[in-house]
């Protein structure tokens, strides 16, 4: 079998223009985790290619050792070479942000090659990388999530509450989203051009969990907690504590739910949550591989690279090896 994996970031998303900071040491990390889960994956006798898209100014950051790198420049058009290269491979496997229906493009176009996609479909990710159809969705099958409304603008602002979180409708990660705590916060924020949603700043424990998806069935792997940091009104992650419990029985009837609700999801997804000392609550669902990703193989001694193959013709074995919290500085 021949792969295409291509992480937007690292992979000529931005060749003609300067690669995003706040985005660039995420896609690094989870690009090389991927390719060592298929170097790997190969090397248990498994017949595997793989070839990885690079932009010119991360292809010495990365490993690519064993495996075919195609090199993308500032003259080339990105989105016509994945494209090109999609049609010579078997299988592929995006990571790419949600803003712009940049995931949810590529997604529909593997699929409009009739080659094997090794994420969620693009009528997944139009739900789910849509916060407030997600939130929607969620709502109709009564999964406890953050109350959640379109922001509209400085009306909305209402003294009782302390804080509110708006962020893009389509946002990866704390990009582009603020914190408001007064009528001046509002008023800034209906300055924007965009599409937003407004939710109430739940004071709580913030958790990821890192699943397989596949048909309505759902096998979660770990649970992780994250750590952010507030600067200049926003959200910053500074850490991840991958595999933080090994106690997981109280999310799996969420996840499971989960899984009943967005039938159409497949493969590796991350699920934000929020705790509070009364409930759970749901904060959005990541049709992609997560930050969280790279710390599993070393938490849990699993390749989700492999698990990920053998969704294809089956379930997961999930065959784990060790169980250690690992911790993930990230640059934010």
């Amino acid at each position: 079998m021949k792969i295409l994996v291509f992480e937007y970031i690292t992979g000529g998303g931005f060749n003609k223009q300067n690669l995003p900071e706040a985005l660039l040491a995420e896609g690094c990390l989870m690009l090389q985790a991927l390719l060592d889960d298929l170097r790997r994956y190969a090397q248990l006798g498994h017949e595997l290619e793989v070839m990885v898209m690079l932009d010119q100014r991360v292809n010495a950051l990365i490993n690519t050792s064993g495996l075919q790198a195609v090199v993308i420049s500032p003259e080339q058009n990105t989105t016509d070479e994945f494209t090109r290269l999609a049609q010579h491979c078997d299988a592929i496997w995006p990571i790419a942000p949600e803003f712009d229906g940049i995931l949810q493009g590529l997604c529909q176009t593997v699929a409009d090659l009739n080659k094997l996609l090794l994420t969620s479909p693009a009528q997944a990710v139009a739900i789910a990388g849509d916060k407030w159809l997600s939130y929607q969705k969620l709502k109709q099958h009564h999964i406890t999530t953050v109350p959640t409304r379109l922001f509209i603008g400085v009306n909305q602002y209402e003294g009782d509450c302390s804080a509110w979180v708006v962020k893009p409708l389509d946002g990866v990660g704390c990009l582009d989203s603020y914190i408001l705590t007064d009528r001046h916060d509002f008023m800034a924020m209906q300055a924007r051009s965009g599409r937003y949603i407004i939710q109430p700043q739940l004071a709580g424990q913030t958790i990821s969990l890192s699943c397989l998806f596949k048909h309505g069935r759902a096998w979660l792997l770990c649970a992780n907690q994250q750590q952010f940091t507030i600067s200049k009104q926003q959200y910053h992650l500074a850490e991840l504590m991958v595999n933080y419990t090994e106690q997981l029985a109280a999310y799996r009837p969420l996840v499971d739910a989960i899984a009943l609700a967005l039938p159409e999801l497949w493969g590796y997804v991350g699920i934000d949550l929020i705790e509070t000392p009364e409930q759970t609550w749901v904060l959005e669902i990541n049709p992609r591989l997560t930050t969280s990703f790279v710390g599993i193989y070393e938490a849990l001694g699993l390749n989700v690279a492999e698990a990920v193959m053998q969704l294809v013709h089956g379930v997961p074995l999930l065959k784990t090896q060790c169980h250690q919290a690992v911790s993930l500085q990230v640059s934010s």
